[in-house]
């Protein structure tokens, strides 16, 4: 999605500008909880939502889509964001990153699916008194396993309180990242076999398509970890020292997360070093070819040489079967080096080689 940075690069700072092509969303998502209890609801602005959930128990508005700006603004008038936050939650090339403000706390990760490529999702996370917002760029997420928990009441995350949503959210966007990973490795073991057969500039482009995302998935992940250790070694009011004990956990995967991502670069770095050798041995093995040919006429062409001089005493001239003989000796002479060739195995033989 194109980024609005450049369109608002005149505007005052914290000046809200839509990207072009955002995705327009029409009602907040709301889930409102206690212990007790869980409900849901969706609103067509943000004024019904907190009327309905506010003071209630922990809320959680979620947004898909950054087209509606009435329902940003509404943030800053009803809630005291920050025109700054509000601004970068529009602009989708944020480094994941954490910034404390007076009345919130204001948290940017990415999301990422891998459909033989990769596609990347910003992720902005606004922690309130009793109040979580999340702003995506679009429908679909990888917290649907926090909603369910929800709903549920598994685990603890019901009873304790909107610091703790706020620990779940980036728990489940760091652990959506594995399953991620696997089907990179598994696409960069399929790429292998590929280049090993197959060394054409279509499998080239796929392993450069392949060292970019892995290249976007580091950046993401680097600042990731750094923005999970601001918040376990942070000293930030809205976060407790209980919680930063189970965001300890989750800078721990990021961690991981973060090696198996150099991991699969050094591999796809070694898959353009398979491609050149693969390349290497296709060309060496369309040289020896032409070698073998060449060398094959050059007694031929030597043999064809001397009977083409125009010297008048040559004894084969006259030879009734002089021409008969000429062929039967270049024959034997083909004959005899592709037999000697593929017993030293350079026509695929079975030979003992050089």
């Amino acid at each position: 999605m194109p980024d609005a940075k450049k369109a608002s690069r005149n505007l005052p700072p914290g000046t809200l500008h839509a990207p072009a092509g955002a995705v327009r969303p029409e009602n907040i998502q709301a889930i409102l909880y206690t212990s007790e209890r869980c409900q849901e609801g969706e609103f067509a602005s943000l004024a019904k939502a907190l009327d309905w959930g506010k003071g209630k128990g922990v809320l959680w508005l979620n947004i898909n889509g950054l087209g509606n700006l009435d329902f940003l603004q509404a943030l800053n008038r009803e809630l005291k964001f920050h025109p700054l936050a509000l601004e970068d939650t529009l602009h989708t090339t944020q480094r994941p990153k954490v910034d404390l403000y007076q009345d919130h706390l204001y948290v940017v990760v990415r999301m990422f699916e891998f459909q033989q490529r990769l596609s990347r999702e910003q992720l902005s996370i606004f922690l309130a008194d009793d109040v979580v917002v999340t702003v995506q760029e679009r429908v679909g997420d990888c917290l649907e396993s926090v909603r369910n928990r929800l709903r549920e009441g598994s685990g603890q995350i019901r009873s304790q309180p909107a610091e703790y949503l706020l620990y779940g959210l980036l728990d489940a966007v760091v652990d959506s990242y594995f399953p991620l990973l696997e089907q990179i490795g598994e696409h960069i073991e399929a790429l292998q076999e590929r280049t090993l057969v197959d060394a054409s500039k279509q499998t080239l482009s796929h392993i450069h398509t392949l060292r970019r995302d892995l290249l976007e998935l580091r950046r993401a992940t680097w600042p990731l970890r750094d923005a999970l250790d601001s918040l376990v070694r942070g000293d930030h009011s809205r976060i407790s020292a209980q919680t930063q004990l189970y965001l300890r956990d989750a800078y721990d995967h990021a961690i991981q997360v973060l090696d198996m991502t150099e991991t699969y670069r050094e591999l796809a770095g070694n898959l353009m070093d398979i491609y050149l050798s693969s390349l290497s041995n296709r060309m060496n093995e369309v040289m020896k070819v032409l070698t073998v040919i060449s060398t094959i006429f050059i007694p031929l062409t030597f043999v064809a040489g001397i009977y083409g001089m125009n010297f008048e005493h040559m004894p084969e001239l006259h030879w009734r079967w002089g021409y008969a003989g000429v062929w039967g000796v270049m024959l034997l002479v083909t004959v005899g080096m592709i037999s000697y060739f593929r017993r030293k195995g350079w026509l695929g033989g079975g030979g003992k080689g050089a």
